[in-house]
């Protein structure tokens, strides 16, 4: 699908992807796992490209979740060398493309190689300004509300702030993700309907899209086609049609 089908004025500010079925991408050629994972770096970089190319402002990627520590150890080393290895391949395209990439989750569990290269590219890309590339990396949302709450907590009893005085706002200022709005369009790879613990309170009012498309095999026209049917939404945020 070419991207003059879509209307440039309705591009959503903010998508967010579960880049699942890399495994079963493996599988169906006969292949380990690990194979998947390195052939979907392919469709990281499309994706982001593409994202760029469209002035989309903040894309998400959920990389790692903190339930994948619990996979093998060849499969979670494997993701690690590749998180590092991709780092310093991409940064000459984050740099062209004037990307700026972040990463939210609990870091401090990821290798230190891993977030010493990560921090690395992170500075490196800091004042670009076109783009947010957010890497969720040992990440899981229930972990991210449950800081939130412990910082809300001790707020509270440092006498910082009223009870009666916490709403949304007080809880968006404490996101992992307080940098960027919340997420307009969630697309989901693989087949598979599930959030898994991603982005939770940030998702409260995206639009949900999920295809069949195994990750390894995502592309620029799938992208465009999951762009394009967010764009055949009405978008209601709780009003009626006539209200809009």
């Amino acid at each position: 699908m070419d991207k003059n089908v879509l209307h440039t004025h309705n591009i959503p500010q903010h998508v967010a992807v579960i880049m699942d079925g890399n495994g079963r991408w493996a599988k169906k050629q006969g292949l380990m796992r690990v194979r998947g994972h390195e052939k979907g770096a392919k469709a990281v970089r499309e994706t982001v490209e593409t994202c760029a190319e469209l002035c989309i402002k903040n894309l998400t990627l959920y990389a790692f979740s903190t339930e994948n520590w619990k996979r093998t150890k060849l499969e979670v080393d494997t993701l690690m060398r590749l998180l590092v290895s991709s780092l310093k391949k991409e940064l000459p395209t984050l740099q062209k493309n004037n990307i700026s990439l972040k990463a939210v989750g609990s870091l401090e569990l990821l290798p230190k190689t891993a977030q010493k290269e990560l921090q690395e590219v992170i500075t490196a890309t800091e004042n670009n300004n076109h783009m947010n590339l957010t890497l969720a990396l040992s990440y899981g949302s229930r972990e991210e509300l449950i800081t939130v709450i412990k910082n809300v907590a001790n707020k509270v009893k440092e006498g910082e702030i009223e009870v009666e005085n916490i709403n949304q706002d007080t809880i968006n200022g404490l996101l992992y993700t307080n940098y960027m709005p919340d997420v307009d369009l969630l697309n989901r790879t693989s087949g598979e309907q599930r959030i898994s613990n991603f982005l939770l309170w940030q998702i409260a009012y995206a639009e949900l899209y999920f295809t069949d498309v195994l990750w390894p095999d995502f592309r620029k026209e799938h992208l465009i086609e999951a762009l394009k049917n967010y764009q055949d939404r009405e978008r209601r945020f709780g009003k009626t049609s006539e209200q809009l």
